[in-house]
């Protein structure tokens, strides 16, 4: 621990931090009424009693009322948010950790129908994809006008006890100014470098003079926007070197890129199956000639990975921030010789895209990130120790497994494979996603560490369960695929696991049909584009695969596109007939008046899964509740005490997907919020 690099404290200023790991800024969406109230405070306390050296809130605050978020941030040009941002820093400076908060002007990075339905303002009027909407060309007064608004805003945070404030320069108003592609503007703002960069600097000198010379303040910016006409690496060493010279900040927040596209986003923060830290190298650059404090994070999910970045001098602080939604006690079970407990970011990326489509981050393996104030990261002893059986070594099976283990009860897990994993062992079988696996190699690590009982290859009967004496049963069976949703021909196709799994060979001219809208089906579609197939993909909804999310999307439309797979949206695979060697496909559409016929050889249908329940219902008459729920207790969050069949033997739960298709986190959260009370 000594000699730990990552443990080892950072004097910036005269703030001295407890070690080298942060999270950085992020917008988790967890505000309410724009101010970070109970839940918002929860999260970042966790993190701070987990040891983390500086969390850094909000990516980003508002500090106009013409920047209004684009999902659920905090407002820092309202003077109410004093007292919550005060109740904020005074609990995280209680758990040992530093706190600071990124401020920002959007710019262009938003719309125009949101909030007080004010224009979008920009440097020029080229309108962001992302957001969709066109910018009204920043006059002198709005200029005038959102320095000020930067200046109040960082006077309110210092008010509120933070240690510090960021400001975001990259894809907001900020950089729009830098870049020439974003600033059309002529005189004192726009046209030279020098220009480019005033606004920044008028913004950091007003900032200055509100808060003094002492308090901390930091820019997070982009030191080469990696697009054709835009700021260069040569652009962004110079603007490094200007920024630290300028006397103005304390510390360089660095990344690389742009971020106005999904595609573009997702290369600065990249996702599971692309390069980890694939910015840390250049990071590094930034520190090497500026001889400045260099903080970064870009898909540092590794303790080893942070680990170098600071043992090699490329970083001063090193931000492991969905590393720590996923785990927010890292530095505590570093420190207590514990790092083989550490749970693994996986990258599958389902906090950030699911803000944008979901409106709030969840991890998709730690489901009590977030939701601190009723779910938690340590699980409490029970007071009396309980028999355990659970069916299926899923990863909600495992989770079940895995809470009971550490509550103190003994747990016997039943599994019809070899293996454990369930769907995300198939899922894992893509070498894009290969990393899910570490979902469920962690729990079955903690299991074992637990003393949990497993028995593969073991199809459970009902009477083999009831042999074991339970007092709780939990059916974790999962569910099978679904292909039974046709009029006619549901016995002449194939199902996306057939495909993932290899047991069906890929065709030449494939039709998937896609009704879940989930990664199954774009999985199947790379394998068989890979074959060499002809492939469509067709979804009745208006757009496809909603559910595989923004980011998440990018790598399968890169590996698709190229091999010039198709998507075809609003029809409906109605019927197959078989006619010779080939498939004939009716295909219609919901919105009415359409129906033709296509030619396939193949077929694959993904419509979500059917629970496999038949254990359940085998086991529902033998039990005390008779399989109920108690939605008001599961959500108060007390013990199950439901009785409705007082000769019953054992307490009958079932999760996940033996109860209807969702999702690798539904489950997990299906076990957690249960399996904590019993």
């Amino acid at each position: 621990m000594a000699n730990d690099p990552l443990l080892q404290p950072f004097q910036l200023k005269h703030l001295t931090l407890r070690n080298r790991i942060l999270t950085t800024s992020h917008e988790p969406a967890y505000p309410e009424d724009g101010m970070p109230k109970e839940r918002y405070r929860a999260y970042h306390v966790e993190r701070a009693r987990g040891g983390i050296a500086l969390t850094m809130t909000a990516g980003s605050a508002a500090v106009s009322k013409d920047s209004p978020p684009a999902f659920n941030n905090i407002l820092v040009y309202k003077d109410e948010v004093v007292p919550w941002v005060k109740d904020l820093t005074d609990a995280v400076h209680e758990q040992g950790a530093a706190v600071m908060i990124q401020l920002t002007h959007l710019g262009r990075r938003t719309r125009w129908d949101k909030g007080y339905w004010l224009p979008v303002v920009s440097p020029s009027h080229r309108r962001e994809p992302a957001h969709r909407a066109f910018p009204k060309k920043l006059e002198d007064w709005d200029i005038e006008r959102i320095v000020r608004d930067y200046a109040d805003a960082a006077e309110r945070m210092k008010a509120g006890g933070m240690d510090g404030i960021e400001l975001e320069a990259y894809g907001h108003l900020m950089d729009q100014f830098w870049s020439p592609l974003t600033n059309d503007l002529d005189g004192p703002y726009g046209g030279t470098l020098d220009n480019r960069l005033r606004f920044a600097f008028d913004v950091l000198t007003a900032i200055r003079e509100r808060v003094g010379p002492d308090f901390i303040v930091g820019i997070r910016y982009t030191g080469d926007e990696m697009l054709e006409g835009g700021l260069t690496k040569g652009d962004g060493l110079e603007i490094s070197r200007r920024l630290k010279e300028s006397g103005l900040v304390d510390f360089l927040n660095v990344i690389r890129g742009h971020i106005e596209t999904d595609a573009a986003l997702t290369d600065v923060i990249p996702i599971q199956g692309m390069a980890a830290s694939p910015h840390l190298d250049f990071a590094g650059e930034i520190r090497t000639v500026t001889d400045f404090p260099t903080f970064h994070a870009a898909r540092i999910p590794d303790v080893a990975t942070a680990r170098h970045a600071i043992a090699s001098g490329k970083l001063d602080m090193v931000g492991m921030t969905r590393a720590h939604m996923t785990d927010p006690h890292i530095v505590r079970k570093l420190m207590e010789g514990r790092e083989e407990e550490i749970r693994p970011c996986v990258g599958a990326n389902y906090c950030l895209d699911r803000i944008y489509q979901g409106g709030a981050a969840y991890c998709i393996h730690n489901a009590a990130t977030g939701r601190e104030l009723t779910m938690p990261h340590v699980i409490p002893k029970a007071d009396k120790r309980r028999n355990v059986v659970i069916v299926g070594a899923g990863p909600g099976g495992l989770e079940a497994a895995r809470v009971a283990g550490e509550r103190g009860h003994e747990v016997v897990v039943f599994e019809a494979a070899g293996d454990p994993g369930g769907q995300i062992r198939l899922t894992s079988l893509s070498p894009r996603r290969k990393e899910m696996i570490g979902i469920i190699d962690w729990r079955m690590a903690q299991c074992q560490r637990l003393g949990v009982a497993f028995r593969f290859n073991n199809w459970a009967e009902a009477d083999a369960v009831r042999a074991e004496g339970p007092d709780v049963v939990i059916v974790a069976t999962g569910g099978l695929p679904h292909t039974e949703m046709l009029s006619q021909g549901n016995d002449l196709v194939v199902s996306s696991w057939d495909i993932i799994s290899g047991d069906v060979r890929p065709g030449s001219n494939v039709l998937v049909f896609d009704d879940a809208g989930d990664h199954a089906a774009l999985q199947a579609a790379e394998v068989l584009a890979g074959s060499g197939a002809r492939v469509e993909v067709m979804t009745p909804d208006r757009t496809f695969s909603p559910e595989v999310m923004g980011m998440n999307l990018v790598p399968y439309m890169r590996s698709l596109q190229k091999r010039d797979v198709t998507f075809t949206v609003t029809y409906r695979l109605e019927a197959v007939e078989r006619s010779g060697n080939q498939l004939i496909a009716t295909i219609g559409s919901d919105y009415g008046g359409v129906s033709r016929q296509q030619t396939y050889d193949q077929v694959v249908v993904n419509h979500g899964t059917i629970p496999l329940d038949e254990l359940y219902f085998e086991l529902k008459p033998f039990s005390t509740n008779l399989g109920e729920v108690s939605h008001d207790e599961l959500i108060t969050g007390v013990p199950q005490s439901v009785v409705r069949n007082p000769d019953g033997g054992f307490q009958l739960f079932r999760i996940g997907d033996a109860v209807s298709a969702r999702n690798t986190h539904a489950a997990i959260y299906d076990a957690l919020r249960l399996i904590k009370d019993i």
